[in-house]
């Protein structure tokens, strides 16, 4: 599909924002998550629900959002030592980055995306990293992600695009891209039924969504949201 994108929708909030940007932008659109033995796997349980919502919610969009692929790749989680991927407490390691680093996941999932976006005929695969407002993660850069799309294009012989919509934003411009893309209700949609939480916990409702309120992802969710408040 010339005019086709595949979203890596996790059920976080920037991956929500980017599904959003690009059903507003393409005529046909996939989604694609994966289970990697997440500490945070409620993220998994949000994803049917927040398209469901969607679908109701924004007739114009929904015609555009077709099939959802859901991959395993727990082999990642059972070879990475991560605090994403075992009960470990969050803090720096030794190398500089965060433990929340699980090293080669944006690779893995970018590739995997490519062998399913060849097999559907989707040329653009669309993806959330930036980096205004992450944790330092080295596949979240913007040199990264155009190594990684010159690789799969000469691995594949086609010409994928892969789209970053947030790589030089920040979480308050996320807020208000959701906001310009679908208004209160995307807003309120998002707040509702994404999970960036690294606790997985959704015990706790914030005005910003659930979560712990404590870790990382929380942090950053909240203080963007705030922020996006203050000006909007």
């Amino acid at each position: 599909m010339a005019d086709g994108a595949l979203v890596l929708f996790s059920g976080g909030q920037d991956s929500a924002t980017c599904l959003a940007w690009a059903l507003e932008r393409y005529d046909h659109v996939e989604t694609i998550g994966f289970d990697y033995g997440q500490r945070h796997i409620v993220e998994l349980e949000v994803r049917n629900r927040f398209r469901e919502r969607l679908i109701s919610a924004f007739p114009n969009w929904a015609h555009k959002l077709g099939e959802d692929h859901l991959l395993d790749l727990s082999v990642l989680g059972a070879i990475s030592d991560t605090a994403l991927t075992a009960g470990r407490e969050i803090e720096m390691s030794s190398s500089g980055l965060p433990n929340t680093f699980v090293p080669g996941r944006n690779l893995l999932f970018l590739t995997f995306a490519a062998a399913i976006a060849y097999r559907r005929g989707l040329k653009r695969i669309v993806t959330g990293v930036c980096e205004t407002d992450y944790s330092g993660y080295p596949d979240c850069r913007d040199d990264t992600i155009k190594a990684l799309q010159v690789a799969i294009n000469l691995g594949t012989e086609s010409r994928f695009v892969l789209e970053t919509p947030l790589m030089w934003i920040d979480k308050a411009a996320t807020w208000a891209m959701a906001e310009d893309l679908g208004g209160g209700a995307l807003v309120r949609l998002i707040v509702e039924e994404t999970h960036t939480c690294y606790m997985g916990d959704r015990s706790v409702a914030h005005d910003w969504g659930f979560g712990c309120g404590a870790c990382p992802a929380c942090d950053l969710r909240r203080s963007g949201y705030e922020r996006w408040r203050a000006t909007a």
